[in-house]
């Protein structure tokens, strides 16, 4: 059964997951690689018993987990069930969660005629259709970002056609984006807050801060 996003964020421990991009992420601070190996030995346990697998990104000295259904492309309870025996594993070998962590990166491309554009980039990049979002394309090794395609309405040859989308946990969002006016940006729309602020660097070159709220 598909869940929300919201009964998705309220089922997990908000010590460890958080919802970002339509995935259910956590990263385990391990200290060293041997402690990361160890956790993912456990993930794997579990997960070929669960007959449903996350990714894995194993790196000194922290290990990422990103859940999603695959076969629908959707967060389900097979995903929150895995996160509590994940969590369960973690806290029985003492390691901690970072919950600033979790992001992932979309890259917005601004077309006029979006059927016309989209090939090119599946080409480019060697990319392929996302299932789950029709004109979405992703990286089939699962490695680079999203890329999507905003409808222009009018050409707009004075503005980037280009934009970053950055993906991150809800309860840090604004943390993000003072940050990142901290650092020498500014908020260029915030009318569809919390589901997405725009930013600008000192040269108006955009990024929009999302998350999940205001969308599910």
């Amino acid at each position: 059964m598909d869940l929300s996003h919201a009964d998705v964020t309220a089922a997990v421990d908000a010590r460890h997951w958080r919802v970002v991009l339509g995935h259910l992420q956590a990263t385990f601070r391990t200290g060293s690689f041997v402690r990361g190996a160890e956790l993912v030995a456990e993930v794997t346990r579990l997960a070929e018993a669960a007959g449903h697998h996350p990714d894995v990104v194993l790196r000194y000295p922290a290990v990422t987990l990103t859940l999603v259904s695959h076969d629908v492309g959707r967060l389900t309870e097979r995903d929150v069930e895995l996160a509590r025996a994940i969590s369960a594993v973690a806290d029985a070998q003492g390691l901690e969660a970072d919950p600033a962590a979790p992001r992932m990166l979309e890259v917005a491309v601004d077309a006029l005629d979006i059927p016309a554009v989209l090939p090119f980039w599946r080409a480019v990049l060697g990319y392929v259709d996302d299932r789950s979002a029709p004109g979405r394309l992703v990286d089939p090794e699962g490695r680079g970002p999203v890329v999507w395609f905003q409808q222009m309405a009018e050409p707009r040859p004075q503005r980037n056609r280009l934009h970053l989308d950055v993906d991150v946990p809800h309860d840090l969002a604004e943390r993000r984006v003072a940050d990142a006016v901290a650092a020498g940006g500014r908020v260029v729309g915030a009318d569809r807050a919390p589901a997405f602020w725009v930013l600008a660097d000192a040269e108006g070159n955009e990024v929009c801060v999302c998350t999940w709220q205001g969308r599910d």
